[in-house]
């Protein structure tokens, strides 16, 4: 079943902008019909003009071609003639409690539910917070999106980060059971049940990990029912490697750029860059391409997030001083153009802490990353951004 979010369509300049959600229903146990739209599915096909709407409870129950649905007769009509109705925008990477602000967590999932997001995927921030969110929002609580949240696994080495010691407040980092640090005496079922008992749908693979261990967690959180998000480089696991370990989706299409490394570095820490004059001058990276053709054929995810690396740059333009990230914007933008033709789906994670005073979502700006830089089609976009998580 959808959600329901309002929103336009700018086909001439290919640019897709949410509009607000649409108004709240009375509260009421009366139908309700939104009359006259035209619907976008995202699944790629065409737009259908003059649809009817029926919405009972939280559910759509029908959708038909306007004047044609037996129970409107009795249902409370909202006429959205010019209007555009999508499915719920998805935010598949997101950080909520990094470090930890409740107030400003609420305050940006209202801002994402009324700007038509309505799930998101955490990917590693203190988990009891974001585990009474999730509570809080099921519960209709507070004005917020779906939220699904990832436990996280690294090398011990990577638990000086200060990110980390910010969300294991009262915890040894690294010992907590949404954040572990595993090593070879690490007993993996174990360590995967612990994550699971947080509530977690998913493991994230993160950094300073052999290629063995990255393979005997994805199987062993496969095994237990989680699904596998990880980095397209899990320092020193190579994108090759992290991608035959079998994970389901794979985040930062900068990272498979370092499968161009003879070596790979050591660790995260160490703040290597993409070498990016190793890359085919012009046109597809064959390297890379062998990658994105074995990602498809596994069906694995994309998590691109464009909207980071291109930020950057635009900002470095004004100062400088912002540090650099892996990959420049233009490659970020070459290689999900690849991953696109390639074939590989893509979702549309944002990355970075969100902004609680930001008039729109972050997911707006990815997806335009996605429409303007990439070239996708809008009702590609779309699709990345409904149906593909």
């Amino acid at each position: 079943m959808w959600s329901i979010a309002a929103g336009c369509l700018l086909f001439g300049s290919g640019l897709f902008t949410a509009a607000s959600a649409l108004a709240a229903p009375p509260a009421t146990t009366q139908d309700m019909l939104y009359s006259d739209a035209t619907v976008i599915d995202g699944t790629g096909a065409p737009p259908r003009p003059h649809q009817d709407i029926l919405v009972r409870g939280q559910r759509i129950v029908a959708i038909a071609p306007h004047g044609t649905i037996p129970a409107a007769a009795a249902a409370h009509s909202i006429d959205v003639s010019n209007r555009f109705i999508i499915p719920g925008l998805i935010d598949s990477h997101v950080h909520l409690e990094t470090p930890p602000n409740n107030q400003q967590a609420r305050a940006v999932l209202r801002r994402d539910l009324y700007g038509g997001v309505t799930a998101v995927r955490d990917m590693a921030d203190d988990l009891r917070p974001v585990a009474e969110l999730t509570r809080e929002a099921l519960a209709g609580e507070i004005a917020a999106p779906d939220i699904y949240y990832a436990a996280f696994v690294a090398g011990p080495s990577f638990f000086k980060d200060p990110r980390i010691i910010a969300t294991n407040l009262g915890m040894t980092p690294g010992r907590s059971p949404w954040m572990q640090a595993i090593t070879r005496d690490t007993n993996i079922p174990e360590a995967i049940t612990l994550a699971r008992g947080t509530s977690a749908t998913g493991l994230k693979i993160y950094a300073d990990l052999p290629p063995d261990l990255v393979a005997k967690l994805a199987h062993e959180a496969h095994r237990q029912h989680l699904l596998v998000w990880a980095h397209g480089v899990v320092f020193p696991s190579s994108p090759a490697q992290v991608i035959a370990s079998g994970v389901d989706v794979v985040s930062h299409v900068c990272y498979l750029g370092f499968q161009h490394d003879t070596v790979i570095p050591a660790l995260y820490e160490d703040h290597a860059r993409v070498k990016e004059t190793l890359f085919a001058k012009e046109g597809d990276d064959p390297l890379v391409g062998s990658l994105l053709r074995e990602m498809k054929r596994r069906g694995q995810i994309l998590d691109a997030t464009g909207r980071v690396f291109v930020g950057t740059d635009a900002a470095r333009v004004v100062d400088p001083t912002v540090p650099m990230q892996r990959c420049s914007g233009a490659l970020v933008t070459r290689l999900t153009r690849q991953a696109w033709r390639t074939g590989v789906a893509i979702s549309t994670g944002t990355d970075g802490i969100a902004q609680y005073d930001h008039d729109w979502p972050e997911v707006d700006d990815e997806l335009l990353f996605l429409a303007r830089d990439v070239g996708m089609p809008p009702l590609q976009v779309l699709h990345s951004a409904t149906l593909v998580h």
